[in-house]
């Protein structure tokens, strides 16, 4: 016999118990979100602020929408899987020369605490 046979053989089996208890958990998360939707329903219908077709509507609406893979629940605007890019504008008022100055008295600021530093270090 193939020693990775029996290899094969658990892992199959192991992805296959693994799926069950998945489908499972699954259900009794998809039986508990229904019952709390339904007693949610309820006391809205009790409270006269929704009709029993709308509570009926409702709570299928909610089943459906968990049953919906999260890429459909939440649609990516770009459609694609990257992050999108931002970009940071510093104009104000179309004024291209003001952020030009600032950095010259910048660098004037950071050169002459440059040299006061080596002043003092001697």
């Amino acid at each position: 016999m193939n020693p990775f046979g029996g290899i094969v053989q658990k892992a199959f089996y192991l992805g296959l118990g693994l799926a069950t208890v998945a489908g499972e958990k699954a259900g009794e998360t998809l039986g508990e979100l229904r019952t709390q939707a339904s007693k949610l329903a309820d006391e809205l219908v009790e409270r006269g602020e929704m009709t029993t077709e709308e509570a009926r509507k409702f709570v299928d609406d909610l089943v459906r929408n968990s049953q919906k893979p999260i890429s459909e629940s939440f649609p990516n605007p770009t459609n694609k899987d990257e992050p999108r890019t931002i970009s940071i504008d510093d104009e104000e008022d179309g004024d291209s020369s003001q952020p030009v100055n600032d950095v010259e008295q910048l660098k004037s600021k950071v050169q002459s605490l440059q040299d006061e530093l080596r002043r003092l270090q001697k």
